[in-house]
């Protein structure tokens, strides 16, 4: 995975938080999508502009995890992402 990439999301994406944790809607497909803890603040990093590297920083300063799990986990989070047409990288 490119670090110096940013997450872009989708304009069909309709986002809502509710108690601290994301629920996203595919406007599309109808699809809903909830975040746990840490993908919500995956996504509020995200939405900072913060690129790949800048999100992995951030993480490593919020959560005690190593590098290889942060990198692995992040790379899984952003590949469903994209998966399901919710965002894409530039």
């Amino acid at each position: 995975m490119d670090l110096s990439k940013q997450v872009m999301f989708s304009e069909k994406l309709f986002v809502q938080e509710v108690d601290g944790e994301f629920i996203l809607l595919d406007m599309q497909s109808e699809n809903y999508f909830g975040l746990d803890a840490v993908a919500s603040d995956i996504w509020r990093i995200f939405n900072e502009g913060k690129n790949l590297a800048e999100t992995v920083k951030t993480l490593q300063e919020t959560y005690e995890v190593d590098e290889d799990t942060l990198y692995r986990d992040l790379e899984i989070f952003v590949r469903q992402l994209i998966d399901n047409g919710l965002a894409t990288l530039s």
